[in-house]
């Protein structure tokens, strides 16, 4: 019996040699004194006897037995050995009363090398045990700015107060989004009953998770996992049964495709125009009848950003009047937008659009659930295969408001009043800044953000430096009389509008309508697995800015000029050689940045004066937004 299993475990250790062979890889396992840099000086911290997950157990600590095991950890030497007959010696006593010698091994990184007790490990690895007790000692590297360094100190901060080492992730932030997704504060200890209920949360959704193939996938089980309970709230799970688990898994499952894709979002830059054959075109094929639900965070009364997409819901009723019906929903919330969705489906809306990014989730979860209606979130760079975001180049208007703001100012000094640090403002600010400096080399940019803890006021603030051109909120709403919005110029008591960026929403709404009513909807799928994220601008008709007619003749004929040669294609803010506040960013004249190094933007251009907030300057009521389009979530 126990040779027979030998002959098996030799197997697998020969084919696995073979094929890290063939690779180039090592086909023996790893040796942690090999892989210490030399002269690097680490510290080794006694851990104590603990739980080694079996998967984390990746080498020996010396050289000495390597090269009886695979990398796989299964034997190479053949049966005759003295190894073998030790191994199976082992083998007999798992088999008959189990192992349960603790092994010694250092930990390193969230890796285990085991200094004594390589026998042990191959045998319950050949076994499928899950863990294995140990006395480990951690070797503890000094600190870099490497993402795997950085990553493995995020998790021994979440390992001291959870005590859990089997949960690994691909993602800089992750382990914090567990500690909040699970229902921990920041810096709260996990209890007793807290490690089993989620070992046993874990350890169901793993199996299933495995069983539908996750271990071919390139994340780790953790990131899958995150994803899904940041889909579906983890104190449910609990209740699941292992059918309804995986029948969420399995429904879920182009989530953690899509998570473990190098480029998760296809930009869709322009609108599809539709591919229509000769047939198509002598015999017309009919409109389908469309109901469109709005699903609103605020009010348009209330809002200024719900104020903008009213008006573009009110755009399409006019425009589709005999083949469109729309119905609105106010004041809808992370935790109301599933059931909200679900009752405009029940009403018949077979289109809706969720308008905030806050509102993301409860859209994916909607739409999985839904397959057969086509839900749209108003978020940009989101990578949500179920669902299709949308969101408009709006630095392409923020930078002709600079080049106005560099024109009408007598001073140098600008200001900018920002929301939220989120995916796509950093971009506007930017935008504004070079516009100024193109037309005003001495232009500087006095940088406030109106959603802070400190409830000190942005306009008094930059009034107090002598500023008085000031790009404000985008647009006014009507419960609202205040004329600080747009760019706007401040003289004593007098303030004169200068320009406003238009968000169009009713021409992005109706390009997307015409989409799904002439059939361009499918041409928009890629082959791979990617999210779809509508990202329009001047091109597509869906931005502008209204500028003033009192403006200076030669002022406008620059911004008309700014304007012509963006729409055509022919000028980007973000070309040629760039600075930050902190230096060089692209120094090739003829470059221009991505469309994902814009969305991504973490940095300043040099002549603005302040700085990005973090997450915990910001008023609670901006946290939900932050949270999914915050710079926080741009994986690094």
């Amino acid at each position: 019996m126990a040779l027979a299993e030998y002959d098996k475990a030799y197997k697998l250790g020969k084919k696995d040699y073979q094929a890290r062979l063939m690779k180039g890889d090592q086909p023996t396992l790893k040796v942690l004194d090999d892989i210490l840099p030399r002269n690097h000086h680490y510290a080794e911290i006694p851990v104590g006897l603990v739980q080694i997950p079996m998967e984390r157990i990746v080498g020996t600590k010396t050289g000495g037995r390597s090269n009886a095991f695979a990398g796989n950890f299964m034997p190479i030497l053949r049966s005759e050995t003295e190894f073998a007959i030790k191994w199976e010696n082992l083998c007999i006593s798992h088999t008959e009363e189990g192992i349960h010698d603790p092994i010694k091994a250092y930990e390193y990184m969230n890796e285990y090398y085991v200094l004594e007790g390589n026998k042990r490990v191959s045998v319950l690895k050949f076994f499928d045990a899950v863990s294995v007790p140990g006395e480990v000692i951690r070797v503890l590297p000094p600190r870099t700015q490497e993402k795997s360094n950085k990553l493995y100190y995020e998790f021994l901060d979440f390992y001291g107060l959870s005590q859990i080492n089997y949960v690994w992730f691909s993602n800089l932030g992750s382990f914090a989004k567990l500690q909040e997704a699970v229902g921990k504060g920041e810096k709260e200890a996990w209890t007793d009953d807290d490690r089993m209920d989620f070992n046993a949360i874990y350890a169901k959704f793993k199996a299933e998770y495995m069983a539908n193939g996750g271990g071919k996938l390139p994340i780790t089980t953790g990131d899958a996992f995150l994803s899904f309970i940041t889909l579906y709230d983890y104190k449910t799970l609990e209740d699941q049964t292992s059918a309804e688990l995986k029948g969420l898994v399995h429904k879920s499952w182009e989530e953690f495709v899509i998570g473990g894709a190098e480029n998760k979002v296809e930009l869709k830059m322009e609108p599809t125009q539709e591919k229509k054959t000769l047939l198509n075109r002598i015999l017309p094929l009919s409109s389908p009848k469309v109901k469109i639900a709005f699903i609103f965070e605020k009010t348009p009364g209330s809002s200024a950003w719900t104020y903008a997409h009213e008006l573009g819901r009110q755009h399409i009723e006019e425009t589709f009047s005999d083949e469109v019906s729309t119905v609105c929903y106010e004041n809808i919330t992370e935790e109301s937008v599933e059931e909200t969705i679900e009752a405009a489906i029940a009403d018949g809306c077979n289109v809706v659009f969720t308008t905030t990014p806050a509102l993301v989730m409860g859209s994916v979860k909607a739409a999985i659930a839904h397959p057969d209606v086509r839900i749209l979130n108003c978020s940009l760079n989101t990578s949500h295969r179920y669902i299709r975001t949308y969101y408009a180049r709006m630095h392409e208007a923020k930078f002709l408001m600079g080049a106005i703001a560099g024109a009408m100012s007598d001073n140098n000094r600008l200001g900018y009043i920002a929301d939220y640090p989120i995916l796509g403002v950093i971009a506007g600010i930017n935008a504004f800044a070079l516009g100024a400096k193109m037309v005003n080399p001495r232009a500087e940019i006095y940088l406030e953000w109106s959603r802070l803890k400190d409830n000190s006021d942005s306009l008094e603030k930059l009034q107090e430096r002598n500023i008085s051109v000031i790009s404000g909120q985008d647009m006014s709403i009507p419960e609202d009389s205040s004329r600080y919005f747009g760019l706007f110029s401040m003289e004593n008591a007098y303030t004169r509008s200068l320009a406003m960026p238009l968000w169009h929403w009713g021409k992005f709404y109706e390009r997307l309508i015409r989409t799904i009513m002439d059939g361009a909807w499918k041409y928009d799928e890629s082959t791979d697995v990617k999210a779809i994220n509508y990202w329009w601008g001047m091109s597509a008709d869906v931005v502008d800015v209204i500028y003033s007619q009192s403006l200076p003749i030669g002022t406008k004929r620059l911004v008309n000029l700014l304007k012509k040669t963006i729409r055509m294609e022919e000028f980007t803010p973000f070309s040629g050689v760039l600075y930050s506040q902190e230096g060089l960013i692209q120094d090739d004249p003829e470059k221009k940045l991505s469309a994902q190094e814009i969305i991504n933007m973490d940095w300043l251009v040099e002549n603005v004066i302040g700085s990005i907030p973090s997450p915990e300057e910001l008023r609670d009521a901006a946290q939900p937004v932050i949270s999914q389009q915050g710079l926080e979530t741009v994986e690094r």
